[in-house]
């Protein structure tokens, strides 16, 4: 019997808990867009999901197609894509669920963050989930300090791009997509705080 790290690697938890309230289902294809080492396949790849992913770091990326000949040996290997997520190659509406874990808030500025945002929508179906975890200003507005536009200085000694929740809720307007669940912050110890945005597209 496989021990649950086995079987769920180091999942995000608050991805975890969208498999718990039962919205990502066998046989959805899953896009894992700015995978890193692919911490939150190894439960869809062990599980026999349709997996696809991107990365801009060769490297990593090839971590991911290790993992997956390990976990996965049909999926292949042109799933795994050396690609920035405003970049992405994979076609218009291909995936039921696009996960976009702690990658905007590396975005340079509004721009960038838009056209990432976007490229991470335009693989969506519609019906399908988006699933997004990034760095945010919400909680710790007096803690964080502003470098240019919305890149900021955070206490743990990071610089980066940090939403707040009216530009959420403008972008999810903007989208034409529902909220699946209210915005939820975690603050860190007062070192950083991390949004989780979690949206239907219609």
């Amino acid at each position: 019997m496989s021990t649950l790290q086995e079987q769920f690697g180091q999942i995000d938890i608050y991805l975890f808990d969208q498999l718990l309230k039962g919205r990502i289902l066998p046989g959805m294809r899953i896009l894992d867009a700015g995978c890193g080492s692919g911490r939150n396949l190894v439960y869809f790849l062990r599980e026999g999901y349709e997996v696809y992913a991107a990365d801009a770091d060769p490297e990593i990326l090839e971590s991911v197609r290790s993992l997956a000949r390990k976990l996965a040996p049909a999926l292949p290997s042109s799933n795994f894509r050396v690609e920035a997520v405003e970049h992405m190659s994979f076609d218009d509406e291909c995936a039921d669920v696009a996960i976009c874990n702690t990658v905007l808030h590396f975005a340079h500025d509004d721009a960038h963050f838009e056209s990432m945002l976007q490229g991470c929508w335009r693989v969506l179906k519609p019906g399908g989930l988006f699933f997004c975890r990034l760095g945010s200003s919400i909680g710790m507005e007096s803690q964080v300090r502003c470098i240019q536009g919305r890149r900021h200085w955070s206490p743990d000694g990071s610089e980066r791009y940090l939403v707040d929740e009216a530009l959420l809720v403008s972008a999810t307007e903007r989208l034409r997509a529902d909220l699946a669940d209210p915005l939820k912050t975690t603050i860190v110890q007062n070192q950083r705080a991390m949004t989780t945005w979690v949206l239907w597209k219609k």
